[in-house]
């Protein structure tokens, strides 16, 4: 945790309704492409909040919008008490954004790195310095704060480019899918910095991803986007109870002779609420009633499919997604995908609009 006089947040801010950001029927158009659609939603102090969806959903838009890089077209957003539009300066003392793509130089050094966004920034000498090499502990850096960055492993760059946008002091973080092409062990030492940073801190943090281990891992609530809409807003948690009650449960096939008919089968089937293929054996389907099981099994046999496993799964986001969408979130927002019959989803009163 970084020291009194160079602590992170800065203040203890939030609206009279307990939220450091508010969202008020945001939207934002190109051309004739709505890219935002009417999105309402708060993220409350020291809160992590995700927007979760397919590349081209509109995550990456909204932080855009939020983060004053673009403007709305219509609608409201206040950080802090300031709004993005009319406040747009103060807003942006407030805030720290780790876009998708890294913004450093890889003939500097880490320290050489820092100590240029920080002089961008106007912060005084002194401070700057003290708060460089204590940035660098923080993400344990700081025996290669002397290093070009150019020879760092991805991960390593990753850690440099998210204390980049610390060097101010946020009170807001935003960040772009801060994993992204990651190795496993780089990914979870990102996941361990956000949360700690967060915890040690306070400060808010919104994450856009389409990764379901960041989302789950990470989030006190989730956003899920798609086609520009927030389709459903709450915990993962809460989330997940949406195909997990008595009458809707996630089914997983193996069937050795997996062929489109089989499928298009199984997705005429009324308890059938959505169908996802694996691979080339494998299938993921959400459905509902007593009879579902039944009715799958025959459907199988009538095509003379083979089934070799068949078993009961409990619920991800990514099975959320595909049951409220009709489509995976690894899939493109713009590919249609044909689903069969599958249930509308309200989202809670007052959660998400």
């Amino acid at each position: 945790m970084l020291s009194d006089s160079t602590t992170l947040v800065s203040s203890d801010y939030t609206t009279e309704s307990g939220s450091m950001i508010k969202v008020e029927n945001l939207t934002k158009k190109f051309g004739d492409f709505v890219a935002v659609d009417d999105i309402s939603f708060d993220v409350r102090k020291g809160e992590i909040f995700g927007l979760l969806g397919p590349n081209g959903a509109g995550k990456s838009t909204i932080l855009r919008i939020l983060s004053t890089l673009s403007s709305p077209t219509k609608g409201t957003a206040i950080i802090g008490g300031h709004d993005i539009v009319k406040n747009d300066t103060e807003v942006r003392k407030m805030i720290g954004i780790v876009s998708e793509k890294m913004i450093m130089y890889n003939r500097l050094t880490a320290k050489e790195n820092l100590w240029f966004f920080g002089c961008l920034f106007g912060i005084p000498k002194d401070v700057l310095t003290k708060r460089i090499d204590e940035l660098l502990e923080l993400v344990q850096l700081t025996k290669w704060k002397d290093a070009q960055v150019g020879t760092f492993s991805t991960g390593m760059r990753q850690r440099v480019n998210v204390i980049r946008a610390l060097l101010n002091m946020p009170q807001v973080l935003f960040l772009d899918e801060p994993t992204l092409g990651l190795d496993p062990q780089s990914s979870v030492e990102i996941r361990e910095f956000i949360k700690k940073l967060n915890k040690e801190n306070g400060t808010t943090i919104m994450i856009t991803t389409h990764m379901m281990v960041d989302a789950d891992l990470l989030c006190d609530r989730i956003a899920i986007v798609d086609h520009g809409k927030i389709v459903a807003l709450d915990t993962s948690k809460n989330l997940k109870k949406l195909i997990s009650g008595a009458d809707t449960t996630v089914l997983k096939l193996e069937i050795a002779n997996l062929v489109p008919k089989i499928i298009d089968s199984i997705r005429a089937i009324e308890c059938v609420d959505a169908v996802s293929q694996e691979d080339d054996t494998h299938l993921r389907i959400i459905v509902h009633g007593d009879e579902a099981f039944d009715n799958v099994v025959d459907a199988v046999r009538a095509e003379d499919g083979k089934i070799n496993a068949m078993e009961n799964l409990q619920p991800t986001l990514e099975d959320v997604f595909l049951h409220i969408t009709g489509h995976q979130v690894r899939d493109s927002a713009d590919q249609k995908i044909p689903m069969g019959r599958h249930r509308r989803f309200e989202a809670p009163q007052g959660r998400a609009r």
